[in-house]
């Protein structure tokens, strides 16, 4: 059985869809996994907090399940080294994370809309996968600074990925993706608004008015976002069933090593 440590912030819906989702294979038998723990950066009783209500029901769900819930308010440690050296802070918060899991064994870390920068001796100590919305070949960054860089670039085809956590920020090698096309159909009508728009107006002006909101950017971040939850699942099925592995911070198939990602594309779209 695969044993996996759950890290997240549990912020909204999709935080609890995914480790519902989890859990309900398992039961099913459909996932030979055990969920040793679930670790978030934040304990619920910061304030200001926007995501209370969301969190709570992200923690309620977790107790549900019996699995041991690890809470460490990254507002309350240390905001004097945080004021003056993120970088020290974040390696201070690894120690902090490190010793409070201590405990749990578990073979795949899973960052499952963890919202911290994992320290460097974290990532050298766990294997960890995290997700990353774009393809393995695709720009690095948020995910709003990855749309706007697609739609800045004239690049049709998006996608997402998991990835290795390593000291290389995203740069980890990527495991699994799948991709989609941002042009035909509904995204051609899209593409011709934007380009009205760009008669009057700079993009950068345009993300300063509508951010978020501009269509075809929301379009974007909607197909993405709907394929994270299968792909995940799909990926931790991968390992679940023994078929591949991690080794020195590489991927291996049946003892040798990958030289590039699976594309889980056609499996995602048949999900969604």
């Amino acid at each position: 059985m695969l044993k996996l440590g759950w890290f997240s912030t549990g912020r909204g819906p999709g935080s609890r869809n995914l480790f519902r989702t989890v859990m309900e294979k398992k039961e099913q038998g459909l996932l030979d996994v055990d969920i040793s723990f679930v670790f978030c950066n934040w304990d619920n009783k910061e304030e200001p907090n926007s995501k209370r209500e969301q969190r709570q029901m992200f923690f309620d769900m977790v107790k549900a399940y019996n699995i041991p819930l690890i809470t460490a308010s990254w507002k309350k440690f240390r905001p004097d080294l945080w004021n003056t050296d993120q970088i020290a802070w974040r390696n201070e918060y690894g120690k902090l994370l490190r010793e409070e899991i201590k405990d749990y064994k578990f073979d795949l870390g899973i960052l499952a809309g963890y919202m911290l920068w994992m320290d460097d001796d974290t990532c050298d100590e766990y294997n960890m996968l995290n997700l990353h919305p774009a393809l393995p070949d695709g720009p690095k960054g948020t995910w709003e600074e990855v749309i706007w860089t697609l739609i800045k670039e004239r690049t049709y085809k998006q996608g997402i990925m998991l990835h290795i956590c390593t000291k290389e920020w995203d740069r980890g090698d990527a495991l699994t993706y799948c991709g989609f096309s941002i042009i035909g159909g509904e995204y051609d009508e899209l593409w011709k608004q934007l380009d009205e728009k760009l008669k009057t107006s700079t993009l950068e002006e345009i993300i300063a008015k509508e951010g978020t909101n501009e269509p075809l950017f929301k379009k974007i971040r909607e197909d993405g976002a709907k394929r994270e939850l299968p792909l995940t699942v799909s990926t931790i099925k991968l390992f679940a069933d023994g078929k591949i592995c991690i080794k020195n911070k590489r991927l291996y198939e049946n003892g040798k090593k990958l030289n590039d990602a699976y594309d889980l594309s056609k499996e995602v779209d048949a999900s969604i």
